[in-house]
């Protein structure tokens, strides 16, 4: 296997998709330029508040402008939400009162909203359990798709809360794409009209031409060093949805009867403005390296998911390694392939909110950027790497191919 020969051959095969990311893009970018002409955006919004950050229009207007893109009543873009466990906990804390119930239906979600949730083992940290908010979890079918018996079953008069994880995270499961959202919610519904059905879209956001609260959710969520970020945001999360649902979320965030006529936006503005301006833009850079990363090492005898020619609804791109250490060499390749830190060497370690150790490969910009190119991933079988993100196409490439060449020269995968 010559490297460079397989790279040319990779990149004519996988032409096509990347035509169809490209058409998506620009679907995605007319939406948000219409979205800022709408509310007539000026340099006078990028202006910073301090202190208790009343009348912050700049502020107010970026949220007008979330609501606008992701089709919401109403939205909470703040650089107080720090990341998208945050923005999710700030959701669930808002709209869940003691006695409510809340039903997950796409599998347990990501390690860190376990202790959110909380447990048995896990008393009076202030998580939902200690409030009084019961949870439940419906398994997926073996095929990854929802197990629509067993939520039929699962849904009562307390469950107030339905949550979809839209993006695999860290599980070995197809992600959901918008058609398949539309329909397990149409199927929630006939069950329990009155249910809030909440929808994590972490990875997710400008990679199909819909969103999901287009499709029947009631809120959303998300993090600014994720997609809608465009890779500049350098910290904040948002959330987006029904107009009495968001000032619930509001009050959680900062104080009843505060809600959001309070929150500085310091000097985030200007980023966030131009950050979610690019993100379609972005966001296909990192499809294209997505789906080349996903024939490319399937070409080099690894398993990936999705495949290269699958419909994609996330940035998220699996590889599965026979060993923990070709995973972990793989990791630490990407991070010297990195524009920050590439001296650095990622070893696997405890890490808060994950039951085993996480190798984390993340030379990034920010930290903790999604939309940057990393790989990551618990050190459990059947030792599976997350590659996602990558500003640029061209940067993904080379990362990838330089991976591959430091395990070839290793041994640890044939020329």
């Amino acid at each position: 296997m010559k490297i460079q020969d397989l790279k040319q051959r990779v990149e004519k095969e996988i032409k096509n998709q990347h035509h169809r990311v490209g058409e998506i893009v620009e679907y995605n970018q007319e939406k948000v330029l219409h979205a800022f002409h709408k509310l007539r955006v000026s340099d006078s919004h990028f202006n910073p508040t301090t202190g208790y950050g009343y009348d912050d229009f700049g502020r107010d207007t970026l949220e007008a402008l979330y609501a606008e893109i992701f089709k919401a009543e109403d939205a909470l873009v703040r650089p107080q939400l720090i990341s998208g466990t945050h923005a999710i906990t700030t959701a669930l804390f808002g709209v869940l009162r003691p006695g409510d119930e809340l039903l997950y239906i796409s599998g347990e979600p990501y390690d860190t909203l376990r202790d959110v949730i909380g447990s048995e083992d896990n008393k009076d940290t202030g998580s939902l359990r200690d409030f009084g908010v019961s949870y439940q979890t419906i398994a997926l079918e073996e095929n990854g798709a929802f197990s629509h018996d067993r939520i039929r079953a699962a849904i009562h008069e307390k469950t107030k809360v339905v949550a979809i994880q839209r993006s695999k995270g860290y599980e070995d499961r197809p992600s959901f794409n918008i058609d398949e959202l539309q329909s397990i919610i149409q199927f929630v519904r006939e069950i329990k009209d009155d249910v809030i059905v909440f929808v994590d879209n972490c990875y997710g956001e400008f990679v199909e031409t819909r969103e999901p609260l287009e499709v029947g959710a009631d809120l959303i969520a998300g993090s600014l060093i994720k997609n809608p970020g465009g890779g500049i945001a350098r910290v904040g999360g948002y959330i987006a949805g029904g107009k009495t649902l968001i000032e619930k979320c509001s009050y959680r965030l900062t104080a009843p009867g505060l809600g959001k006529e309070t929150g500085p936006s310091l000097n985030s503005l200007q980023e966030m403005y131009q950050g979610i301006f690019l993100a379609p833009h972005v966001v296909g850079e990192a499809l294209k390296g997505a789906i080349f990363t996903a024939r490319y090492l399937r070409e080099c005898g690894f398993n990936t998911n999705p495949d290269f020619d699958a419909k994609r609804t996330d940035l998220i791109q699996s590889v599965n390694f026979n060993t923990a250490e070709q995973m972990i060499r793989f990791c630490q390749s990407i991070q010297q392939a990195s524009p920050v830190n590439s001296h650095f060497k990622p070893e696997p370690s405890a890490m808060p909110g994950y039951e085993d150790e996480v190798i984390m490969a993340a030379g990034t910009f920010i930290q903790g950027a999604s939309l940057e190119l990393t790989a990551d991933g618990p050190i459990r079988p059947p030792y599976t790497a997350f590659v996602q993100g990558g500003l640029t196409y061209a940067h993904v490439k080379i990362a990838v191919v330089q991976a591959v060449q430091q395990l070839v020269e290793e041994g640890m995968v044939k020329a």
